[in-house]
């Protein structure tokens, strides 16, 4: 029954790497759209800052000195700060210069904070029960902090009545991951990862409900700015059209009529 039971919970991790990827690089088409606009317009760097913390505390709480077996929770994060990373420093490309100031001072406090952490468990824990359930209890208040990221964004999505800046497959992805890592966690109890993880089922489905009540009316918002920008281009056309007559008239020694004169 235990190896039965190893064997599932390592069929669900291996399933749990691969979603966990499909969310880290769920954020690509709206980083394709940023760097063709030269602009991170309303984006927040919120759930990238939050995501890169998370992912450097289970990479800390996975390494063998600290929680053996637990290759992974080690492998996944680690590829998931590489890729948090990359994201973050194309925010950083084409922000402005007060949010570049505060991507780099979140990202100054995220390092100290990781490095001190490593220092204090190594040092101060002796023993691998110890330096688990020290690193695990704050890495579940990171990926706390993940999940709940976006409730930012859903905010604005609220007050806005627009999903346009809360991407369908980011959410899809955190929900998805939420389910697969808590199934995980469940099989052989791990309530540094249980709990975090069913956290992002419920932030997750939230999101979807968001996104099922808003679209619509996305939609329209969407059409009604295209039929602005269509009006004002034809405006614009018009007008250039009318100061060419007038050039015209002008270059043949006739002043334009205007009407009260």
């Amino acid at each position: 029954m235990a190896v039965s039971k190893e064997i599932a919970r390592t069929a669900v991790g291996i399933l749990g790497n691969i979603i966990s990827i499909i969310l880290f690089l769920s954020p690509l088409p709206t980083f394709i759209q940023i760097c063709k606009k030269g602009s991170v317009e309303q984006f927040s760097a919120a759930p990238y800052l939050a995501t890169l913390i998370n992912c450097s505390l289970w990479v800390l709480y996975g390494l063998p000195m600290v929680h053996p077996n637990r290759t992974l929770v080690l492998t996944i994060n680690g590829a998931g700060v590489v890729i948090e990373l990359v994201y973050l420093l194309l925010f950083f490309r084409y922000s402005d210069r007060r949010k570049k100031l505060r991507v780099v001072g979140i990202m100054l406090v995220e390092c100290v904070i990781l490095a001190a952490l490593a220092i204090l468990v190594m040092t101060l824990a002796h023993t691998t029960k110890v330096r688990s359930t020290t690193v695990g209890s704050i890495a579940l208040v990171g990926n706390v902090l993940m999940y709940a990221s976006p409730l930012s964004v859903m905010k604005m999505v609220i007050t806005t009545r627009s999903v346009e800046y809360m991407p369908l497959s980011l959410s899809l992805a955190s929900l998805a991951n939420g389910i697969c890592w808590t199934t995980y966690a469940v099989i052989r109890f791990d309530p540094f990862i249980a709990v975090p993880n069913g956290l992002g089922m419920v932030f997750g489905l939230a999101q979807l409900v968001l996104y099922a009540t808003f679209y619509r009316s996305t939609k329209k918002q969407a059409l009604e700015r295209q039929v602005k920008w269509e009006m004002g281009l034809a405006t614009t056309t018009i007008s250039g059209l009318d100061s060419t007559k007038t050039s015209r008239v002008a270059q043949n020694g006739h002043a334009p009529y205007v009407n009260g004169t």
